[in-house]
């Protein structure tokens, strides 16, 4: 598994680890090695995805591949192609690709990378499965302050948008079980949660769960940039990011969880469970707050 440290790496990690099976995990630096040591990979290496010999010497002796780009990685083209090939010259089985709902749309380009990385695995030969997932519920995180704080949801684009978000751990089980399960030769899946939420309907679930209300607010897109490059987005991911928000407000980014629900033998999990979740294990629950009030 490639780019096994990030979010998506660590959580289909320990889907995988959960079924029995014997992940050799790909990070780019020692310390991230280090921190994902404890979800119980078989083996960790260390190695640059753009350096081709060290690629295919880590994919050496693996049945299957999972690759997963770095997040709004300019050259994901690049690095896609790579992958596909040190997968053939290594003799690995299988290789999946972890892309993205709707790749094919150019005016989102790091979509439109993962449509040409799709388009040399297909090329290839490859015995291959190929994984589309919407967003993910849990971005929400990336707010949680200004929610908790000041009961704002903020989102760079209407609040009216509608998003097919789906829960990370469901793409991760999903993602464990065509890796360790047959039957999947050059199927495609679209991975959404079970609703288009609004943004509004977002708002709606936050204040239900927090206890308290929270509004969903629109911020300018200019104000979002400014905040982005002092986070230390590069130009690429920023640009790119700008025109997703103008294709979600104009487009929406909706979905149907059939593909999901198969594949898992169960219903996609709601939004409204995924934020319980989250503020449970931040100690937020509603029960809590109401607790707090009335003391």
């Amino acid at each position: 598994m490639t780019g096994a440290a990030g979010k998506t790496g660590r959580a289909v990690v320990r889907a995988l680890v959960a079924r029995g099976e014997r992940v050799r995990a790909l990070v780019f630096r020692a310390e991230q090695a280090v921190a994902l040591n404890p979800l119980g990979p078989s083996d960790v290496v260390v190695a640059d995805m753009s350096n081709a010999a060290a690629l295919a010497a880590a994919m050496r002796g693996t049945a299957t591949v999972y690759f997963i780009c770095p997040n709004m990685h300019p050259d994901e083209h690049e690095l896609g192609r790579l992958a596909v090939e040190a997968a053939s010259s290594a003799g690995v089985d299988r290789f999946v690709y972890h892309s993205v709902m709707l790749p094919r749309v150019r005016e989102m380009p790091h979509h439109w990378q993962k449509h040409l990385v799709e388009e040399e695995l297909v090329r290839s030969g490859l015995d291959h499965v190929i994984l589309q997932p919407c967003a993910y519920m849990q971005n929400v995180q990336a707010g949680i302050r200004r929610i908790v704080d000041d009961g704002q949801y903020t989102v760079p684009y209407s609040t009216r948008t509608r998003l097919s978000v789906v829960d990370l751990d469901d793409v991760a089980e999903a993602a464990a079980i065509v890796l360790s399960s047959p039957g999947h030769t050059a199927k495609t899946y679209e991975l959404c949660g079970p609703q288009a939420l609004s943004q509004e309907d977002v708002a709606c679930a936050l204040t239900a769960e927090l206890g308290r209300p929270v509004r969903a607010t629109t911020v300018v897109r200019a104000e979002w940039a400014s905040l982005a490059r002092t986070a230390g987005l590069g130009d690429y991911a920023i640009e790119s990011l700008l025109r997703m928000f103008d294709y979600y407000e104009r487009e929406g980014f909706c979905g149907d969880p059939t593909e999901l629900e198969a594949l898992l033998g169960r219903p996609a999990t709601p939004f409204s469970e995924v934020v319980r979740k989250i503020f449970r294990d931040r100690g937020l629950a509603a029960a809590e707050h109401r607790r707090s009030s009335h003391a």
